[in-house]
């Protein structure tokens, strides 16, 4: 029934972008998000479904959409040449069919974040890309946060999701983080959105997805994601007008809900503060220690799953409880190859080199700048009906800084939903920069200097 279900949604996705080509765009980004073809066992799972729709939304634009005004933004052009940049890397790389399978999805994230802000013109695009991102990491998160609630998780890795397969979002430490970076847009939605305008009912359903999004990291027992709860919410705190009754309520919250906790969570958080105890802890720091020696003789990276030549050996350090009070301390040695890199900055680091991760930073920091230059711009007094904008801005960096903390202890520098979050950003930059160039909309403030020089012209 679910296949059936799912196979007629997608199509019917699909259908309505016949008439409406921007669906098209929304379609893409619902499978590559959801991936129905990964749940499905029938149809769906026999064909390129994302494919499909990625080149139907590329051919869709370029007949019948608007093109007047179109502009290229700094970041799109740094997303290019990290597209150019991964091209070659690939052609080059130790492991060639790895390499080239890996580009085989990465291509269409980078090449989708370059083509979303064409067609991000209206605001009303722009909230529909937002709304249907949070609903299909809600189609995700809303099934896990009751299975954790009703069997507490069971254990990294053990919660099953909508697909018993541990890659992509559906892998804990990735959903995790991505469903903390939803948080910050479900709550714009809520408030500003015009889809669904704002109510009780649409305030009760944000509410829900941002319960689950706090429940992954609980059901999944990943690490990551307490740390990006930790970060969103110091971020939450800088635009919050009452600070003190923000803090009090998440001290109140934090004091009911961890006695709630399952012991297996917090004993596998407690492995924070002590790496060396932990085997997958001590494992990331071992390769990462490889991947700064692998990049002294290899500077232009290794290209894509390049970690597969790794070996590193370390000592794991356990405690044996020997009576009342004695505790004895032993390390184990352990040898492992060809682990991941668990972290973006060193998976870029290891796949594409300096070069690489140097563009992968400017992309990532631009937009965080970008960000805060349109949430200062328009915080106060901004022109009517573009109270939305400050709010969104302060979403997508809230999501962004997220995304930047959750990527240092997972590998998602080329994660899809990540590259959407930077298509939005462009697409936002792009549409206020259009209006400002082609409307009488006081978008621009005018100093007090040129002010009462005007005055005095006028005057004289």
């Amino acid at each position: 029934m679910l296949n059936l279900f799912l196979t007629a949604f997608v199509f019917a996705f699909l259908a309505a972008g016949v008439r409406k080509p921007y669906l098209f765009v929304l379609a893409y980004a619902y499978i590559d998000i959801v991936a129905p073809q990964k749940v499905t066992w029938g149809f769906l799972q026999s064909v390129p479904v994302s494919l499909i729709a990625f080149v139907f939304a590329v051919l869709a634009w370029m007949a019948a959409e608007d093109k007047n005004g179109i502009r290229f933004t700094p970041r799109q052009f740094v997303l290019l040449m990290l597209l150019v940049y991964c091209g070659l890397t690939t052609r080059t790389a130790d492991f060639p069919v790895e390499a080239a399978e890996k580009w085989g999805w990465v291509w269409k994230a980078l090449v989708f974040a370059l083509f979303l802000p064409l067609t991000l013109r209206t605001r009303l695009r722009i909230e529909a890309m937002v709304l249907v991102m949070v609903l299909s990491v809600g189609v995700i998160v809303i099934g896990g946060g009751i299975k954790t609630i009703a069997s507490g998780g069971g254990g990294y890795g053990e919660l099953k999701l909508l697909v018993n397969d541990n890659t992509g979002l559906y892998e804990g430490s990735i959903i995790s983080t991505v469903a903390i970076c939803v948080i910050p847009l479900a709550l714009w939605l809520a408030r500003y959105g015009t889809i669904f305008k704002p109510g009780w009912m649409v305030w009760l359903f944000a509410a829900g997805i941002c319960f689950a999004c706090l429940l992954m990291p609980v059901g999944t027992q990943a690490r990551t994601g307490l740390i990006c709860i930790a970060v969103l919410g110091a971020m939450m705190l800088r635009t919050t007008k009452r600070r003190m009754t923000y803090i009090s309520l998440i001290v109140v919250a934090g004091l009911i809900a961890v006695p709630l906790l399952p012991h297996s969570f917090t004993e596998r958080m407690g492995t924070i503060k002590n790496h060396q105890s932990d085997q997958s802890a001590s494992t990331r720091v071992a390769i990462w220690k490889w991947t700064i020696e692998f990049a002294k003789t290899h500077p232009f990276g290794g290209g894509f799953d390049a970690y597969l030549q790794n070996s590193v050996t370390y000592d794991k350090i356990l405690s044996d409880q020997a009576g009342d009070n004695n505790t004895a301390i032993r390390t184990e040695r352990i040898e492992e190859k060809g682990r991941a890199y668990h972290s973006s900055y060193f998976e870029m680091l290891g796949e594409q080199g300096y070069p690489g991760l140097a563009l992968w930073l400017l992309l990532h920091i631009m937009g965080v700048v970008h960000m805060e230059v349109l949430r200062r711009r328009y915080a106060k007094d901004p022109p009517e009906g573009f109270e939305w904008v400050t709010p969104l801005a302060d979403a997508l960096q809230q999501a962004q800084v997220v995304y930047l903390f959750g990527g240092a202890f997972v590998g998602i520098a080329f994660q899809p939903f990540c590259y959407m979050l930077v298509g939005l950003q462009c697409g936002l930059t792009a549409y206020i920069g259009r209006v400002r160039r082609s409307a009488d909309v006081p978008f621009r403030t005018v100093r007090p200097r040129r002010v009462a020089q005007d005055q005095a012209t006028t005057a004289a």
